[in-house]
């Protein structure tokens, strides 16, 4: 294994992996699996080129704010780069995303603007350039920034052309997205292995680079509308509204072979296909690359060797219909298999008798620590929880939505656990409030009660009363049904 001095060392050298099972007789089909990448996805070589070819250039200094316009992958990337280098990163990113997208950039660190999904890609690129321009920031510019392809040439085209040295190398098949990849790796390709045919992969029902129709634009260069030829399609990261200046000089420059248009519904089989019969777990534009992939087979001739990208890992596509159909509780397979064995079923009675443990002593400590907690009007809001409890984490967003303060009492925590104090508490809270459940909630003094009964104590606007009579200063304006915080398990089967 290498040694990186840092994650961007990471970035690059994945692996081309066969695809056997799906790949029809008689052709080699290949797939370069970019998720490999230490964020998933091919967009980690872009985000690295261009903020690197920003400060060698001087466009970028030190401590300035990078701003860009994505679907996700890019600006997932970019969080990365931007975290290990210490720039602040804001994405603007139309709201049709998945949320998974949005909350690993808030989890590195980002800031996401979201533009409303009829705005498509065009409103969040335009919210980028506004907001760059307003306040000084870097707009990388991916969809018409040269070191988007630079990098694709440099490495992602020079590892193809290692892997396939002194091997046949018939059909090169993958999206246009921004338009990086296909013009960095197809123009040395081309001028490389001139054998090697191009073939770029389109929704079937918003083809525009393969429509010869040209993307309108303004005096200066940038996008004046939407391309005709788009229409709304499942493939996200793949044609956005608009055919990007990068996509544009790869049919200039007549390196693209021919065009395959993907249904929608092609794209998530192959990538269902793939992790069940493959092992190889990708999104949704994957697989559509594979079903491209797929398609040139068919007409290949025998002996043909295709490669084609696959650009992300499937995990940013939890909330999209690439899972639709996934169960979150059992099949009626899975209960099944659950009833072929006596113990440990939903409809049984547990076949391991309960452990009697000697219950925590009340102690004289433990009271007079009730008496402080409860009686200091410093921190009138007070939860007795434990740390990791699903419906302690209920309480605790609904406090976070409507900006309550607390004090968060974790009795199993490091801190409660020498002389078992944390079980002290809890049996002197049990003698005093006749409490057997955690969370125990307070305000003021006063004993609200559990989870449900704060949630229904917040429902009927007790608790709001109680809170303004303790001093309490939190967001009043905010709506939010606490019921819906509750663990997706404790939802009706």
């Amino acid at each position: 294994m290498a040694k990186y001095d840092n994650i961007l060392g990471a970035v690059g050298r994945t692996p081309v992996i066969r695809i056997n099972k799906m790949a029809p007789e008689g052709v080699t089909l290949y797939a370069k699996v970019e998720s490999f990448n230490p964020m998933g996805s091919v967009k980690d070589r872009l985000a690295l080129g261009i903020i690197e070819d920003a400060e060698k250039s001087g466009q970028l200094q030190p401590g300035q704010t990078v701003i860009e316009a994505t679907s996700g992958n890019t600006g997932i990337g970019l969080a990365m780069v931007c975290a290990q280098k210490g720039y602040p990163l804001v994405v603007t990113m139309a709201e049709n995303f998945s949320i998974e997208r949005r909350k690993m950039m808030r989890f590195l660190g980002a800031k996401v603007v979201l533009t409303p999904a009829s705005e498509k890609g065009t409103g969040m690129l335009k919210k980028a350039e506004e907001l760059a321009e307003a306040h000084g920031w870097f707009l990388c510019r991916q969809f018409e920034n040269e070191a988007n392809a630079n990098v694709h040439s440099a490495t992602t085209a020079q590892e193809i052309l290692a892997d396939f040295e002194n091997e046949r190398l018939d059909y090169f098949v993958t999206g246009f997205g921004t338009g990086g990849t296909l013009k960095g790796i197809s123009r040395v390709l081309k001028a490389e292995r001139e054998d090697t045919k191009i073939v770029v992969c389109e929704p079937d029902n918003s083809v525009m680079l393969g429509s010869g129709i040209a993307q309108a634009r303004n005096t200066d260069g940038s996008i004046a509308e939407s391309h005709p030829g788009f229409r709304a399609h499942l493939m996200q990261g793949w044609s956005p509204d608009f055919i990007p200046k990068l996509a544009e000089d790869v049919m200039s420059l007549e390196l693209v072979d021919d065009f395959v248009p993907i249904p929608g519904n092609a794209a998530i089989e192959c990538s269902q296909r793939l992790a069940r019969e493959e092992g190889i777990f990708v999104g949704i534009s994957a697989g559509a690359t594979l079903a491209g992939a797929l398609e040139v087979c068919k007409t290949a001739p025998v002996g043909s060797t295709v490669l084609c990208m696959l650009p992300d890992t499937g995990e940013r596509y939890l909330t999209t219909p690439l899972f639709f159909d996934v169960a979150e509780d059992m099949t009626d397979d899975e209960t099944l298999i659950s009833k072929s064995t006596p113990s440990f079923r939903f409809d049984a009675p547990s076949a391991t008798p309960p452990v009697e443990l000697e219950p925590p002593r009340v102690t004289p400590a433990a009271e007079a620590f009730l008496d402080e907690v409860l009686d200091n009007s410093d921190e009138p809001v007070v939860m007795f929880a434990f740390e990791w409890c699903e419906f302690c984490w209920s309480v605790r967003k609904m406090f976070a939505a409507c900006d309550i303060p607390y004090r968060s009492i974790d009795l199993d925590s490091a801190a409660f656990q020498k002389d078992d104090w944390g079980g002290q508490i809890r049996a002197a809270l049990d003698a005093r409030f006749d409490t057997k459940t955690i969370p125990q909630i307070f305000v003021g003094g006063r004993h609200i009660g559990g989870a449900t009964e704060t949630f229904d104590a917040f429902n009927e606007g007790g608790l709001q009363a109680i809170l303004s009579s303790s001093s309490v200063i939190y967001n009043r304006e905010t709506s939010v049904d606490p019921y819906s915080l509750l663990p997706t398990w404790l939802h009706p089967r």
